[in-house]
């Protein structure tokens, strides 16, 4: 690898830290605007495109970034397997987009859904089209290695959609101005990523005929594997949704949706790596470095591990005065669901990067028996709690379903070579974890909703009436967590030095000056 890979998560991180502030702002303001049952049919449906999305997008984006990311010695590699995939993606876009519109008129929608989301599904039929290119020529670039362009698009596409969607929904079109907003700022994407392209392939390659020499019948097979073993990791992320949809009211698929952003916010720096890894490690599987390999997973399951239990911890002892703040007191019931669902997703965040290892190295048997075993706990979970416990229920089938995945993925990743927990410090991270988190939930506990404006204390900006928690919980937990990861060596100074050291100045220098 040429690059310098912490530079190149910077660039990842530094944009996905762009997305989560715009998810932060938006989500509570399209809520308020849409009210939780639109809110709960926008979750709905969505989770329903994305499933549908995974046989139409996922092989063709895998692909695509996994073999474009190969620095093979055959003239103009990369705009061939530029053209092979696009052509695949534009082919299984058009079928999905016609076999949606089939579904509307032939009623099929209307027998499944109440008939008010029939307009969503033409609008979906659209959102097809846009939303397959804009992952696959942003993908693309991820596979070319120009991470520090690909992932700022997203956040242009994150941002237009955010802001087009709020103005639609605030003049009265609802779920349908959202979806409208999307398709809209997905097309956006997908002209400045070509631009973009044709500066590093050559797009007349879209034109010409695949040559002979390439490994067409490798690049399928993938393909197809890479179909199934993201619908079963998608299941585990979607199928909570789309049965709450089935058999609960939109209102409680409202709250189990606001409790799912909230806690998927943890997954922040587990899918920066996760974009970043899959073209990263093809290289290394190829040339058989399981050794760097290993020493990469293991790194990047402890540092996942150590910051996801560190935001865990924070997230669910000040969800009680965070949750009626951020969404507003209607969605108190959202605070239990939030509260089951925590350590699911922190064991689905240390095992992201794991399975994009696991998927660079190609072989999917194993990847997908390790998977299905999960999706299939999440399955039958949601399917028995749902219908007597509501969103509730969910949560509980989906933790089960999220805990048991890192379970399996370690066998998966043994099976194929590494051992992904190697040097881990799992006991250490485990003491830190108990011993901060007693004092970060009991100051949480203590401090309750007491506001600066009941101490009777002066606040500029309009903050006499914030929770004393939100203000003094995160930085006295912060401090005490790292001091604790410290001491017990769940990470040394000298690795924080290192990490500090690769990282672009000025943006290390103020951590470094409190380093001894």
């Amino acid at each position: 690898m040429n690059r310098n890979l912490v530079t190149a998560f910077g660039a990842i991180a530094s944009s996905r830290l762009a997305i989560v502030l715009i998810s932060v702002a938006f989500a509570p303001l399209l809520v308020r605007l849409l009210g939780f049952e639109s809110y709960g049919a926008y979750a709905a449906v969505i989770a329903l495109f994305d499933l549908l999305m995974i046989p139409v997008s996922s092989g063709v984006i895998s692909g695509c970034r996994k073999y474009i990311a190969e620095d093979r010695d055959t003239a103009e590699w990369h705009s061939y397997i530029f053209a092979y995939y696009f052509r695949r993606a534009a082919l299984l876009a058009l079928i999905a987009m016609i076999s949606l519109v089939a579904a509307v008129e032939t009623g099929l929608v209307g027998h499944i859904y109440p008939h008010a989301y029939t307009p969503y599904f033409v609008l979906l039929a659209g959102l097809v089209i846009a939303a397959q290119f804009r992952e696959y020529t942003r993908r693309a670039l991820m596979g070319l290695k120009l991470e520090h362009i690909g992932e700022p698009l997203n956040v242009v596409y994150r941002g237009v959609f955010a802001c087009l969607a709020l103005a639609l929904a605030a003049l009265g079109f609802g779920v349908a101005g959202v979806l409208v907003a999307q398709i809209v700022a997905s097309l956006l994407g997908v002209v400045l990523a070509l631009i973009i392209l044709t500066r590093h392939l050559s797009l007349t390659h879209l034109l010409k005929r695949i040559p002979d020499s390439y490994p067409t019948t490798a690049m399928r097979s993938f393909n197809y594997q890479s179909v199934v073993y993201i619908f079963l990791l998608a299941s585990l992320y979607k199928v909570d949704q789309v049965l709450l949809g089935t058999f609960a009211s939109g209102d409680q698929v409202g709250y189990y949706r606001a409790a799912l952003v909230l806690v998927q916010f943890l997954w922040f720096v587990p899918r920066s790596l996760q974009s970043l890894l899959l073209q990263s490690t093809s290289d290394l599987w190829a040339n058989g470095r399981t050794d760097v390999i290993e020493a990469l997973a293991t790194r990047a399951a402890r540092y996942v591990l150590l910051l996801t239990m560190l935001l865990a911890l924070g997230l669910g002892a000040l969800a009680p005065v965070f949750v009626p703040l951020y969404y507003g007191t209607a969605a108190t019931p959202a605070i239990q669901v939030l509260w089951i669902l925590l350590p699911g997703t922190v064991g689905v965040a240390v095992t992201r990067p794991l399975l994009t290892i696991t998927h660079a190295n190609g072989d999917m048997t194993v990847l997908i028996a390790a998977t299905g075993a999960a999706a299939v706990i999440n399955l039958v979970g949601n399917m028995v709690l749902i219908p007597p416990f509501g969103p509730s229920g969910a949560a509980i089938a989906t933790t089960l379903g999220y805990g048991a995945l890192p379970l399996f993925q370690v066998w998966g990743a043994r099976s194929v070579g590494y051992r992904p927990f190697k040097n881990a410090r799992l006991l250490q991270i485990g003491i830190t974890t108990l011993f901060s988190g007693i004092g970060i939930v009991g100051l949480a506990v203590i401090l309750g909703t007491t506001t600066f404006e009941t101490l009777g204390s002066p606040v500029v900006w309009g903050l006499h009436r914030t929770p004393l928690a939100l203000v003094v919980v995160p930085p006295v937990g912060f401090l005490l967590y790292s001091g604790l990861a410290i001491a017990t060596g769940a990470i040394t100074v000298g690795e924080l030095h290192e990490i500090l050291d690769r990282v672009p100045r000025p943006l290390g220098s103020p951590i470094r000056s409190f380093l001894p």
